[in-house]
């Protein structure tokens, strides 16, 4: 075979792979579980996914919203009010998540949390998201984590008055067992496949954090409750 001849092969070998990681890259992005399996999915929301057009995202067949309502850099969303009024006034179901960090007080985050989400006896249980950030590199022993979620969770479970979820990524759960540590729902993350990670069954699943969908811009996390 003349060098060629050989070039010509790899090119259409290059184009080949190039058209195959396309097409898995298209699928991925508008790919949700079959509704048959999981009736019940959603969006989490935060002023990092821009402006939403929240009739349009209830159209597309969200049910639900998480609306982020601080960060673990100690910031209230800029977004979330507006956030939380039309996805009200879209007919959605909505709630509050907040973003644990261990480099603050849990009563700091808690004050933050209670000033900035609204009691609503309409809205769905608030979330604790639980999740290591590049912005906090403090990694307290289990005994002081646990104590310090323990007192976020009962200080917003009183503002709140409703019973908090657990949203626990595998390598936070993996450092501190959380489905042991605390008797709350699990809410957990993993990219099409259902998630096994944690030592006690899970209640909702992000089942992609790349899905696009009309009505927002960029990649939304799309979750799912379990039957």
């Amino acid at each position: 075979m003349t060098l060629g001849g050989l070039l010509v092969r790899i090119g259409a070998g290059l184009a080949v792979v190039a058209a195959l990681a396309l097409a898995l890259w298209l699928y991925a992005r508008g790919w949700a579980p079959s509704r048959d399996q999981y009736p019940v999915q959603g969006v989490s929301i935060s002023a990092n996914n821009g402006p939403v057009d929240w009739g349009t995202l209830a159209a597309q067949g969200a049910d639900f919203a998480y609306i982020r309502a601080a960060d673990a850099a100690d910031r209230r969303d800029p977004a979330f009010a507006a956030n939380w009024r039309a996805a009200r006034a879209a007919g959605l179901r909505y709630g509050a998540l907040l973003e644990f960090t261990p480099c603050r007080l849990a009563s700091d985050q808690a004050t933050r949390y209670m000033t900035t989400v609204p009691r609503d006896n309409a809205a769905l249980p608030p979330v604790i998201r639980l999740a290591f950030s590049p912005a906090c590199t403090a990694r307290p022993n289990r005994d002081l984590l646990l104590s310090e979620l323990n007192t976020l969770v009962n200080l917003i479970e009183g503002h709140a008055g409703k019973t908090v979820l657990l949203n626990v990524t595998e390598d936070f759960d993996k450092a501190y067992d959380i489905g042991s540590g605390i008797n709350r729902t699990l809410w957990l993350d993993g990219n099409f496949f259902p998630p096994d990670y944690a030592t006690k069954p899970w209640v909702m699943w992000t089942a992609s954090d790349m899905r696009h969908i009309d009505g927002v811009d960029g990649p939304v996390r799309w979750n799912v409750v379990t039957p």
